[in-house]
């Protein structure tokens, strides 16, 4: 048993000394500084006319430049028409919602005055100062005439009724 301890003893002191060990505790465990070698791979040489025709295309030439600049410009100028329009639609759209709920408010004040005056009348009274007071008097069978008309709401009268 004092055999077991004492090899017990010197695994934990070789692994706290840093001595090479089978045993390691805990997550203070030291990283070894291993690199991966990767060869670079050899540039392959360019032919004399790829060169040329890269340094060409890296350079723009002043034709090039103008189109690009007059293609931004005409870009600015739709975006800026467009911009434009759409406030102007923006603009339209809140101005019929305006118009609109002022038509709903006049229609209810419209409805509000109809019904108002409608519950003042008594047609009671009417029919007595119509019968009492101005003569009036239901109309009799013979004085009735019917008249076909084309559908529409009031009709013009072109000739005399006949009797």
């Amino acid at each position: 048993m004092a055999q077991y301890r004492a090899r017990r003893e010197n695994r934990r002191q070789q692994t706290y000394t840093g001595r090479s060990s089978v045993y390691v505790h805990g997550n203070a465990v030291r990283r070894l500084d291993e690199r991966i070698y990767v060869p670079e791979k050899p540039r392959k040489q360019i032919s004399n006319t790829a060169r040329k025709n890269r340094e060409k295309a890296s350079h723009m030439s002043l034709g090039y430049v103008l189109f690009l600049s007059c293609a931004v410009i005409a870009a600015g100028f739709i975006l800026m028409i467009y911009i434009g329009l759409q406030s102007d639609i923006t603009n339209s759209i809140k101005n019929i919602s305006r118009l609109e709920s002022r038509l709903n408010t006049l229609k209810l004040d419209n409805d509000e005055e109809y019904s108002r005056i409608t519950s003042n009348i008594d047609l009671e009274e009417v029919k007595r100062i119509a019968i009492q007071e101005l003569g009036m008097k239901y109309a009799e069978e013979g004085q009735i005439v019917t008249v076909t008309g084309g559908g529409s709401d009031y009709m013009r009268q072109v000739a005399d009724i006949p009797q």
